[in-house]
């Protein structure tokens, strides 16, 4: 059985759009605890240990489960971004970023029985246009609540894409999950789940 990690909506997506059979459980952590331990370390250090979290807890509550541990970083002028807590700060955020470069860090990592099997983190980098407010208040109004749903307040699924200038990245790792490594990732350490 393969178990995500997570109710991501991307990564679920993702996983479903790939063909998989999975159940989603979110871990049971508390992110921002696990990142100020990790203070100090590089963006795509954390990124990949709180995957690598979030895949051993589930793997430890399901005995015999091939678990998928995922989770985004987004590192600009030295700070993380996290989600955005309501309209105001996507708006601020998204300000914030206006006309600048961003780093989007994805880990990824998969977990048995409480071991760690793999681990990867990938990164994106990000151009924003310098957009103007009008622009911004459009983008916002058509994306609504999703926004709330993404560090940097943007989805490149979306809307959103209106606002970049360039990306140089893999579209999957922009999405919050490196999905062509864990696929070969799956096909080493747990075959059986790509032939159903």
């Amino acid at each position: 059985m393969l178990i995500l990690a997570s109710t991501s909506a991307a990564r679920k997506a993702l996983l479903a759009g790939a063909g998989l059979r999975f159940e989603a459980s979110p871990a049971q952590i508390d992110e921002r605890a696990l990142e100020a331990q990790l203070l100090g370390k590089a963006p795509e250090t954390v990124a990949r240990q709180l995957a690598e979290a979030k895949a051993l807890e589930v793997s430890r509550r399901r005995p015999g489960a091939t678990v998928v541990g995922g989770d985004q970083v987004l590192a600009f002028e030295n700070a993380l971004l996290h989600k955005p807590a309501d309209f105001d700060a996507a708006r601020d955020q998204l300000d914030r970023l206006r006309g600048k470069l961003h780093h989007l860090h994805s880990g990824v990592a998969l977990a048995r029985d409480g071991e760690l099997l793999w681990s990867v983190t990938h990164t994106a980098r990000l151009l924003m246009r310098d957009f103007t407010d009008a622009e911004l208040d459009t983008v916002l109004a058509l994306e609504g609540e999703a926004v709330l749903a993404s560090v940097g307040a943007y989805r490149l699924e979306g809307p959103s894409i209106r606002l970049f200038a360039a990306i140089d990245g893999d579209y999957f790792t922009i999405l919050g999950l490196p999905l062509l490594p864990l696929l070969t990732a799956i096909r080493l350490h747990a075959p059986h789940l790509l032939s159903k």
